[in-house]
């Protein structure tokens, strides 16, 4: 379950299309400079960067929040299956077939782990949909199967992920956008995730992953794009990036144990520019 998936085919169209994204907060903050990207159907995308370089920014565009934090688009286009959504509501654009994993999980605490799976799965049409999404929610993830009763606020970091995914999941989206799942998480959990990563993607939902363990990011992804103050610096295929020489030293640690959450802004190398 480690190793990278085979690449959809090239020919695919996008079934996640941004276009010279502009975002801009309070009416005065520019966050995001013509941020463009793609996500394959059946494909893994990364999209990596320091803190602060703008990454959840991209997710609330994508998914209509962006008016809950003062935030709204000056420009370009965010197309889901060839239709525009950048104008449209949260529900309406989970209906469309997309949904996020937030950063820091947000599950509800107060509520068992089996009501929490039951919130996501707001949008099914009845009750035999519901349930087969339960089913499917704890296949996926058995080891909150057995505490499906249980106040989702005292399981384990690890758990209370597995919780989150699994309600995103009950909308049967067709792409999943998960902002740093493997945060404050074990080493060994860590694999976990990206395993389950990879049994998502198996089941063919299309997966835009923002995470700060970008070993574990490109290990998994098709494709990667680096995010630095609000532009897209660089892209290609994940085995290429995971190559460079620039990207082993910012995002990879150079061979050392340190994160490129760490690394707070660098002097971008010549050849990254525009």
């Amino acid at each position: 379950m480690s190793t990278r998936p085979d690449a959809p085919a090239s020919a695919s169209p996008a079934l996640l299309s941004v276009r010279n994204l502009e975002v801009v907060y309070s009416d005065v903050i520019l966050v995001l400079r013509g941020v463009s990207l793609e996500v394959a159907p059946g494909s893994i995308v990364a999209l990596l960067g320091a803190n602060g370089a703008g990454k959840t920014t991209v997710l609330r565009a994508i998914t209509g929040l962006l008016p809950l934090h003062r935030g709204r688009a000056t420009k370009g286009t965010i197309t889901l299956d060839g239709a525009p959504v950048h104008d449209e509501t949260a529900p309406s654009i989970v209906r469309r077939g997309l949904a996020q994993v937030m950063e820091g999980r947000r599950i509800f605490s107060d509520l068992t782990v089996d009501e929490n799976l039951r919130a996501g799965g707001f949008t099914c049409r009845n009750a035999a949909a519901l349930n087969e999404g339960l089913e499917r929610a704890y296949s996926l993830f058995p080891a909150i199967k057995d505490r499906r009763d249980q106040l989702a606020g005292y399981l384990s970091g690890g758990e209370q992920q597995m919780v989150a995914i699994g309600r995103a999941l009950m909308s049967s989206p067709r792409i999943l956008l998960l902002d740093e799942p493997s945060l404050g998480l074990a080493p060994i959990i860590v694999g976990q995730i990206r395993d389950l990563i990879l049994q998502i993607h198996e089941a063919g939902t299309a997966v835009l992953l923002v995470e700060q363990n970008a070993s574990m990011a490109l290990g998994i992804a098709h494709t990667g794009y680096i995010l630095e103050h609000g532009k897209i610096v660089r892209d290609g295929s994940a085995g290429e990036l995971a190559k460079d020489k620039d990207v082993q030293e910012f995002y990879l640690g150079g061979g050392s144990e340190r994160s490129y959450r760490d690394v707070k802004t660098y002097r971008r190398r010549k050849r990254w520019s525009a």
